[in-house]
């Protein structure tokens, strides 16, 4: 990343020029801007003032959106997650079309690798593909996914997500608890489509103001998604645990417990996040405060069960830990809103 020293060293100094009587005052282009670019006389330039006061001048057009490419030679590539893990730090990155070749034919396993990246990926389609190369495009516009709505979208599938696998705790439902662990896919996309668009609006200024946000917003918002995705994975954490106290059994008043403590943890997230909507520091406050319950609630259970050392006692820890932390990481929100 350049330094500010770096951009104030290579800072050309232009002098106003007054025109059409003093109208309008104008400034020169570097020479070698307009030629790189290939401007030529009476094409239009955008320029777009910045949040700091300084004009920005691009040769891009309103709405444009640049074509990035990305190319990866995977001939010494056996391992599909590996494969897959390229693909999605590509996508999050912004990169259009990824080109994948290779000097053997592809195998099965890689195959598998990127038919699952493009139904993970949103807005990608694989468009072309032969026995050694494949190419998948990004058909989506940026714009046509809100940050504010695809945020909404992770908290809501998180509540539910929270709310079934606490269900299929208590009603021992292990069938509502596979699901509940497949959601988490649901989340991961989102999460991966939130960083993909903030790399977008950090590098590009015209996005940004086509969608009304800031780049430090931006940031904000890949923040409380990142945490989101965490509260996920703890939904899917006591998903997992569910069949171990199914088959073993456990004290109905354990479960009510158990039940009530999700209870308070939820509403700490609701909270939150109603606070993050409307910008309500007061209200996030409040929610900050209110982990003061659940911990009460946390020790007071974690006592009950610590001093057994069999298997549901110990899924009950899991689980006791992961509402916990949903509760935690539900306050973490609530500290971005402040």
């Amino acid at each position: 990343m350049k330094s500010e020293g770096d951009l104030v060293s290579k800072m050309e100094m232009r002098k106003i020029q007054e025109t059409g009587g003093g109208s309008s005052y104008i400034i020169t282009l570097p020479i070698e801007w307009v030629r790189s670019h290939k401007l030529k006389k009476n094409d239009p330039v955008g320029v777009i003032e910045q949040p700091d006061g300084t004009l920005l001048i691009t040769a891009k057009k309103s709405g444009q959106q640049s074509s990035k490419v990305k190319i990866y030679d995977i001939s010494n590539i056996s391992d599909a997650d590996y494969l897959f893990r390229l693909l999605i730090g590509a996508y999050i990155m912004g990169f259009s079309k990824i080109a994948l070749m290779s000097k053997n034919r592809i195998d099965a396993n890689l195959k598998s690798a990127i038919q699952k990246f493009s139904v993970n990926a949103m807005g990608f389609e694989i468009m072309e593909e032969t026995a050694t190369s494949a190419v998948i495009k990004s058909y989506m516009d940026p714009q046509a996914m809100p940050l504010d709505t695809n945020i909404n979208r992770m908290y809501l599938k998180v509540k539910e997500m929270h709310e079934d696998a606490i269900t299929a705790l208590n009603e021992s439902d292990t069938i509502l608890a596979k699901e509940t662990v497949k959601s988490d896919s649901v989340v991961d996309r989102l999460h991966w489509l939130i960083a993909r668009q903030t790399n977008l609006i950090m590098r590009d200024t015209i996005l940004a103001k086509n969608m009304k946000i800031e780049p430090e917003q931006a940031i904000n918002y890949l923040i409380i998604s990142r945490i989101l995705e965490r509260i996920g994975d703890h939904a899917v954490n006591i998903a997992k645990h569910v069949p171990t106290i199914t088959k073993t059994g456990l004290e109905q008043d354990l479960k009510e417990k158990l039940v009530n403590a999700s209870k308070i943890s939820l509403s700490i997230l609701t909270q939150s996040m109603d606070a993050w909507k409307n910008k309500n520091i007061d209200n996030a406050n409040s929610a900050i405060e209110a982990l003061e319950e659940l911990t009460h609630t946390y020790e007071e259970i974690h006592k009950a069960t610590t001093q057994e050392s069999n298997q549901p006692a110990i899924a009950v820890t899991y689980i006791l830990e992961s509402i916990r932390r949903t509760g935690e990481y539900a306050v973490d929100i609530s500290e971005v809103t402040i």
